[in-house]
């Protein structure tokens, strides 16, 4: 079997051939699981992520066109696909922007006065989050109170770059006039 072509393997793959899709697996395995454990940074997921692709060879190896590409790059395409979408999955973002202004830490070190201005200072930025849309308040609260840049802020919204700085100069822009606004009262 390990003399065989990798188009003549996934042709046996496709057959349901027990010894094509044991040679399938050990001719690939390193390089998937290499690939996927770069991706996710975690042995185990890696593991999982490579039988998952391996599974999903297995179930569309009779769709794979080699004039499209090789073998390796459609396991690893298979491959890479899952692993993001691993990671997209276990990346946390349950956000509440209105309860991260919650989060000032105001030192003991400062004068009642000033402890009353930043809390006042708390308070109305917390309102003006509170007016503007849920996805222009987590952008903003992401990239100005987190530090994320807009590609970061995309890829965690699952949108476009330009939607992503687009969201963010909305939102900063609403916020300054509710505040300046806010403020001449």
């Amino acid at each position: 079997m390990w003399t065989v072509s990798d188009d003549a393997l996934v042709a046996g793959l496709a057959a349901g051939d027990q010894d094509a899709a044991s040679a399938f697996v050990r001719r690939f395995e390193r390089r998937v699981y290499g690939l996927a454990r770069t991706i996710v940074s975690d042995d185990r997921a890696a593991e999982d992520i490579a039988q998952e692709a391996f599974v999903r060879a297995w179930r569309h190896a009779a769709a794979y066109d080699p004039r499209r590409g090789s073998v390796i790059g459609w396991l690893l395409t298979i491959t890479r696909n899952l692993a993001i979408d691993a990671i997209r999955v276990r990346r946390p973002m349950a956000l509440d922007p209105i309860a991260l202004v919650g989060l000032d830490r105001v030192s003991t070190d400062r004068e009642p006065h000033e402890q009353a201005e930043l809390s006042d200072d708390t308070a109305r930025l917390r309102v003006a989050l509170a007016g503007l849309p849920e996805e222009q308040g987590r952008a903003v609260v992401l990239a100005g109170l987190l530090g994320y840049t807009a590609r970061e802020v995309g890829e965690m919204e699952d949108i476009p770059l330009g939607t992503a700085k687009t969201r963010i100069r909305t939102a900063l822009i609403r916020l300054r006039s509710a505040l300046v606004e806010e403020g001449a009262e």
